[in-house]
């Protein structure tokens, strides 16, 4: 199937599951001495070749320090996190095994981005000469979820209903509140660096259906303007290979405690979307402009801000917002047995927490890639 061929992705929709489950979680790649990023993917992954297990779950992203792993395609939420914590396991002891460490927050806080080498791919030299300055900034990290949705007009009004949710799903990730060795002031940089400077990328228009959301795509190959579907960068999107819905809006999280619920919270949402979908909830369609405001409060100030409940034109606090999307996925969350375990504070308020106590720079993210290595290597020794 061609990257961009609409029909054919319809027919990928026609015959998806509903509600399967695949996670995607990236990692920076660090010189364990200094913590500093380092461009290792080449040799990990050739290290990987060894374990067939781990070379299929391993992806490169834009930069030679950055690491993805996928699950993969999995019958249920449960399947997909027994298959993420399996290759958990062996990436962090593969890294390990070769003097490398790995960090997980949404970006790195003091490398230069400057000195940052691109993956030498075709997909990623198309990238990096298309978009010029834009790719070379991007040095962040997220955590993806794919939820199989049968249908392909179903998928895109799933993506519709959820417009207003990405704000509230990014402040609660909020995971990365460094960038260029200082503090930015906001609680996820990751997302003035990626979304609000790539083409094509944040909260989506509403679509209504699969032949306005196919006109558009085509629009944009025969203008040249894209050759593949995945430079549409959303931050959700209909996936054409895998008949899923793909939530992008966060920051890749330090425990995989929080990856895991984060991950449990995103698929209730698009299962919901979908069951909601299909007994013709009422749907508010909200302007952009109006879904803005939160993805910039989100931004700025995580959950220690006030989100905007934006049909009644109040604001409320932003903790608030896990227990409003815990309320609404309420029924899709005990059909599919999905636990959404998320602790007091997120990454960014963790981390703001020790910038208000004094600590710099170092020590916190010290502390944070300890985090990591704890709770997603496990028996990794340190």
């Amino acid at each position: 199937m061609s990257s961009v061929d609409t029909v054919t992705a319809r027919e990928v929709f026609a015959g998806a599951q509903d509600f399967t489950v695949g996670i995607e979680e990236e990692f920076a790649i660090l010189d364990p001495a200094t913590l500093e990023l380092a461009p290792r993917f080449d040799d990990l992954n050739r290290a990987a070749a060894r374990d067939p297990v781990l070379a299929a779950s391993i992806s490169s992203e834009l930069i030679l320090s950055e690491i993805e792993i996928r699950s993969g395609r999995n019958e249920s939420f449960a399947d997909a996190v027994v298959a993420q914590r399996d290759v958990r396991r062996r990436l962090f002891a593969l890294a390990h095994g070769r003097g490398a460490a790995l960090g997980a927050t949404g970006t790195h806080p003091f490398s230069d981005y400057r000195e940052q080498r691109f993956i030498d791919t075709e997909h990623y030299r198309r990238v990096a000469e298309g978009l010029q300055y834009v790719a070379k900034r991007n040095n962040t990290f997220s955590l993806h979820v794919h939820v199989g949705v049968r249908g392909a007009d179903r998928a895109v009004r799933v993506c519709d209903r959820l417009r207003p949710v990405l704000p509230l799903l990014l402040a609660i990730s909020a995971n990365s509140p460094y960038l260029d060795a200082r503090d930015s002031g906001l609680h996820s940089s990751r997302s003035q660096v990626f979304t609000k400077s790539f083409p094509r990328c944040g909260v989506p228009d509403t679509f209504g259906g699969w032949a306005a959301y196919a006109e558009y795509v085509d629009f944009l190959v025969r203008t040249r303007s894209i050759l593949e579907f995945t430079q549409v960068w959303w931050s959700i999107r209909p996936h054409f290979a895998f008949g899923t819905v793909e939530v992008r809006i966060c920051d890749a999280q330090s425990t995989a405690a929080e990856s895991e619920g984060l991950a449990a919270l995103m698929t209730a949402c698009v299962a919901q979307a979908a069951r909601d979908e299909d007994e013709d909830v009422p749907f508010v369609d909200l302007a952009p402009r109006l879904i803005e405001e939160n993805v910039w409060r989100a931004i700025r100030f995580g959950l220690d801000g006030e989100l905007v409940d934006l049909e009644r034109g109040e604001t409320y606090p932003a903790p608030e917002a896990i227990e409003r999307l815990l309320g609404w996925t309420a029924p899709m969350r005990a059909e599919l047995g999905l636990d959404v375990v998320l602790p007091e504070l997120n990454g960014a308020q963790r981390q703001r927490r020790m910038i208000d106590a004094g600590a710099p720079l170092e020590e916190v993210y010290a502390a944070v890639v300890r985090e990591t290595r704890d709770t997603y290597a496990q028996e990794v020794a340190a």
